[in-house]
């Protein structure tokens, strides 16, 4: 598979099959994206990665703590600008109608439409789920590394025939993730994973997200 093939096959996958990543398939993904790119090399990921029975329980953790505090918990980090602006917010609201749409979840039926997003909290049936933390005293363009580095590892897990979603829905969790994995004070959670191989047939992975063309965000001078 070329970049080109993992790139547009690449998607958030929100229904997967009940089949099981092998441990060194994960390991080699990991240590190759550590070849993303990294300002002065800080390299400042630090990943934890969760399956089997580790998964199962914080799957019943989040089963609980879910309806306990549908709300989530005070996050640390704001996931969206709290005015978002145009047309950004148009790309949100996009997304969200034709994934409800795939589903056959009217926008009025709000309480459907929370169930259904409770399933985030369930690795959408994934069998392996990971965690990005950061040190508290990294700033913006650190956690661009950040970024870098995932994308990467969604790439090759293209490479490898896995399938992935990343969800900073996470984020809303900060303290039970972080109780859960005993993350140190100094590391704040940035965002987590679900991954392992895409179940097709779910009616989640039956739409593709929308992009906008290269002429709304690229300006070209002189070529």
């Amino acid at each position: 598979m070329n970049v080109s093939e993992a790139l547009n096959t690449r998607r958030s996958v929100r229904g997967f099959l009940d089949r099981p990543v092998e441990g060194a398939v994960i390991r080699r993904v990991l240590e190759t994206a550590a070849r993303a790119p990294s300002g002065g090399n800080l390299q400042p990921w630090h990943i934890d990665v969760v399956g089997g029975a580790d998964l199962d329980a914080l799957k019943a953790i989040m089963a609980k703590r879910v309806p306990e505090q549908p709300t989530g918990e005070p996050t640390e980090y704001d996931i969206y600008p709290r005015e978002l602006a145009e047309p950004y917010k148009s790309y949100r609201y996009q997304v969200g109608e034709d994934l409800y749409g795939a589903l056959g979840i009217p926008r009025e039926n709000k309480m459907a439409r929370m169930m259904w997003f409770a399933r985030n909290f369930q690795f959408f049936g994934a069998p392996l789920a990971l965690f990005c933390t950061v040190d508290r005293r990294m700033g913006p363009p650190q956690w661009s590394d950040l970024g870098m580095y995932l994308q990467s590892v969604m790439l090759l897990l293209r490479e490898e025939g896995l399938d992935s979603c990343p969800q900073e829905c996470w984020a809303i969790y900060p303290k039970t993730i972080g109780d859960f994995l005993g993350t140190p004070p100094e590391r704040m959670l940035f965002t987590g994973m679900s991954i392992g191989y895409a179940d097709m047939d779910d009616p989640a992975n039956q739409f593709r997200t929308r992009r906008a063309p290269v002429e709304d965000f690229a300006t070209f001078r002189g070529i």
